[in-house]
């Protein structure tokens, strides 16, 4: 049982308090609430359907009898569109409410009870934020009248208080009315209204009610006047043209989503290309650079600032799941998640091409940039319970928007077998790991991105899964060539293949001497192949003898290769074979693994360069202070540069310079100082021409200033004399000069009055005053001389 919700404190005298909700506040509650409208169960339910709206008391009259604080998820909407909350507690409290109350009234098996569970334990889990049911909804603002066509057409009912369009759901099932299908020769039903609004087929609110006056016609013709369908189709297509007309009329305004987005349904043009929904895309990877998100876009859109955004579904790689750890991927293999993640364009980092298991062995899509990143997809990861179930139907897991087009194949020229790799992280697995142990956690980092690492178990096996594939068995040696003998003093040649990156140039490569002998056979070597898997490093041959007679005659000196410059594999020169009469069973036997004496190691890799998106990710200014490969990636050594201590020499004498280069360096060197000293002795009479020209400069704008300052004098001058006339001309009401003459002579004489009167009353008053001052006489000084 739920522990009830802490009692309101508001009152009367509170309810008109002022709010202490910050900005951010009522953000971070539009934004919790959203997440809750969006959340969906692995079966695409939606829980929170039955909290949406109050429980109506005619259908559940004793509901509000055991329920005092009754709440419902449009209550709280609502409250924080019109800004009702004081404080961030109550809102808190308002959605502590609603399982609580759920809980309170239903049994323990209802679906309610159970639904306000799962929204109690979403709201604990700490990972919820990492994951979003469906894309954001950005409607165009023809969309938004359709949608709410559609509202209007699903809300009237009948006498029978049966909602009107529960007969127009779907298209009745040929099976059991074939008679139908005979009659109506173009059925249309709300879902296929609703399919077709989704894939963007419609490009006008006309074009919509084409359908839907369809829809309605056919019900009128198949059923018979005097019918309840009749008359609900005749009073929904009322309604609708009713609805549609007053949409139309309507500016496109007042259909701005939330936050201002603004729909890009033609796509965004970002750095020359055009990204638009349904496009396979690498996004940059806070955690890892160079692993960047493989995703599909699902919505483009700006926001109110200008800002471009997309909206993509993310597909994981397989490091970064949760899975047993013998489970086996195929190469490239990523697997499609519930992830919808908002993100700016400039996010995009390049294009890549996600392909379904179907059809990956079979070719490839054609003009796809062959140096574009192509991955397979087999299943789709659910995050709650780290499963990966295969995927059905390829066509649900794209955009609607995308969903019944398809793209050109070059096929192979037969299809090829495609192999699993074990897990690249079975290296996590710990020995005291148990099959009952509860599911590990991934490693999340940075806020928008996939985790830095998964983990592994050792869990039982899904019935549902495969088990991992048996060991491939090593293929059958091949049949040897004519048996051949090589020299004893011929030294043999590595077998020990030294792999690295296709991508790193190679700095030095070792040297073999051969050893002359007669009878020689021209054999031509393939060109040198460098592997990308690094744990094969001094992998052993299992062909015969025969490949280690190859040998390649080096240069009299090898100068190795500079480091920035790449190494481009090339066929090496003919090798020499030596032909004996020896019988060719003695070549059956496995040729000993030991080293000759004179064997040398191959040199360890010096250079290094990251990936192309990696590499892009670093400023080009940046980039451009390093030493680059021809395709401008940026070179990463193993180790500085040598510090030749010895200078080098050539038949014994020191390399050099030439005398004439040295005293063509030293001239250029005088010349270059004599030029400093005469620029220095000139920087006075440069700074005095400087400072006169600064001078002349404000003497221009002050004597600019100073005549704009007299015009704009003389302007207010004007102006003060036009209005001063105004206001004459207004306060004597339009009179002429005589007139107004008049009237100034009675004010002078009505203020020669006044004057008149105010002299006499100061005269008056000054003799009061000396009335009142009556002198002491006597043996001493008057009061008023003394004080």
């Amino acid at each position: 049982m739920a522990s009830t919700p802490v009692p309101t404190t508001e009152t009367a005298e509170s309810a008109g308090a002022t709010s202490t909700v910050t900005t951010q506040e009522w953000e971070a509650m539009a934004n919790f609430l959203k997440n809750v409208y969006e959340y969906r169960t692995d079966d695409g339910a939606d829980p929170t359907k039955l909290f949406q709206r109050k429980v109506n008391k005619r259908v559940v009259p004793d509901y509000y009898d055991i329920i005092k604080e009754p709440m419902n998820l449009s209550t709280i909407k609502s409250k924080i569109s019109n800004k009702k909350y004081t404080n961030f507690s109550d809102f808190v409290r308002d959605l502590a409410l609603i399982p609580h109350n759920a809980q309170v009234y239903n049994r323990q098996d209802s679906q309610a009870y159970v639904d306000a569970l799962e929204e109690d334990v979403k709201n604990d889990d700490p990972e919820s934020r990492k994951k979003r049911g469906r894309p954001p909804r950005v409607d165009t603002p023809m969309e938004a009248r359709i949608k709410t066509i559609m509202k209007a057409i699903r809300k009237p009912r009948n006498q029978q208080n049966k909602l009107m369009v529960s007969a127009f759901e779907r298209v009745p099932d040929k099976a059991v009315m074939p008679e139908y299908h005979s009659e109506i020769k173009s059925p249309m039903a709300m879902d296929i209204l609703k399919r077709k609004l989704k894939r963007k087929k419609y490009n006008s609110v006309d074009h919509f009610m084409v359908d839907v006056e369809l829809m309605f016609e056919n019900a009128k013709q198949y059923n018979e006047e005097d019918s309840q369908i009749y008359k609900d189709a005749v009073h929904l297509q009322k309604e609708s043209r009713k609805v549609a007309k007053a949409e139309k009329e309507k500016p496109d305004t007042e259909y701005v989503m939330e936050e201002g987005r603004i729909p890009m349904p033609s796509g965004i043009v970002h750095n020359g290309e055009l990204w638009k929904v349904g496009d396979w895309v690498h996004i940059q990877n806070a955690n890892d650079l160079t692993k960047p998100i493989v995703a599909q876009i699902y919505r483009t859109w700006q926001d109110a600032n200008g800002g471009q955004w997309v909206n993509a579904c993310w597909y994981y790689r397989p490091e970064q799941t949760v899975h047993r750890f013998d489970r086996h991927f195929f190469e490239n293999e990523v697997v499609k998640t519930g992830q919808y993640r908002d993100h700016r364009i400039d996010e995009v980092v390049d294009r890549c091409f996600v392909m379904f298991i179907t059809r990956y062995n079979k070719g490839r899509p054609r003009d796809f940039p062959s140096d574009k990143e192509i991955y397979v997809c087999e299943a789709r990861y659910n995050e709650e319970n780290h499963k990966l179930n295969k995927i059905k139907t390829w066509a649900s897991c794209l955009p609607d928007e995308v969903r019944d087009k398809d793209y050109v194949m070059d096929l192979f020229d037969a299809p090829r077998k495609l192999k699993k790799v074990p897990s690249p992280i079975a290296y996590l697995l710990k020995d005291e790991q148990k099959e009952d142990d509860d599911l590990p956690k991934p490693e999340w980092g940075a806020e928008n991105a996939p985790p830095k690492i998964g983990a592994v178990h050792r869990r039982p096996r899904d019935p549902k899964d495969s088990p991992p594939p048996e060991p491939t068995p090593p293929p059958p040696p091949t049949p040897p060539p004519v048996p051949v003998m090589q020299t004893p003093s011929l030294p043999t040649a590595s077998s020990h293949g030294y792999e690295s990156s296709r991508n790193y140039p190679i700095a030095q490569a070792p040297t073999l001497t051969p050893m002359p002998a007669p009878t020689p056979q021209q054999h031509h070597a393939p060109p040198a192949y460098t592997p990308t898997h690094a744990q094969h490093y001094h992998s052993h041959s299992q062909s015969p003898a025969p490949h280690l007679h190859q040998q390649a005659p080096p240069p009299p000196v090898y100068q190795p290769i500079t480091p920035h410059v790449p190494f481009t594999p090339q066929p090496t020169a003919p090798m020499q074979s030596f032909q004996t009469p020896r019988a060719a069973p003695s070549y059956q036997q496995p040729y000993p693994q030991h080293l000759p004496p004179n064997y040398k190691a191959p040199q360890p890799v010096e250079v290094y360069v990251m990936a192309d998106h990696a590499n892009a990710s670093i400023p080009l200014e940046i980039r451009e202070q390093f030493q680059r490969d021809e395709k401008g990636r940026v070179l990463f050594f193993t180790a500085p540069p040598l510090n030749v201590e010895e200078p080098l020499t050539t038949g014994g004498r020191a390399l050099g310079h030439s005398a004439r280069y040295l005293a063509a360096k030293a001239k250029k060197e005088t010349l270059k100082a004599n030029k400093r000293k005469q620029d220095d002795a000139n920087t006075d009479a440069r700074d005095a021409a400087a400072k006169k020209v600064k001078a002349d400069d404000e003497d221009k704008f002050n004597k600019a200033v100073q005549d704009l300052s007299i015009k704009a004098l003389k302007a207010l001058e004007d102006q003060l004399a036009m209005t001063t006339k105004s206001d004459l001309t207004h306060l004597f009401h339009g009179q002429n000069n005589l007139g107004i003459e008049s009237v100034i002579d009675q004010l002078t004489e009505v203020q020669k009055v006044v004057m008149l009167k105010e002299l006499q009353r100061e005269i008056h008053v000054r003799e009061r005053e000396e009335s009142r001052r009556i002198p002491i006489t006597g043996m001493t000084a008057r009061l008023e001389e003394k004080y």
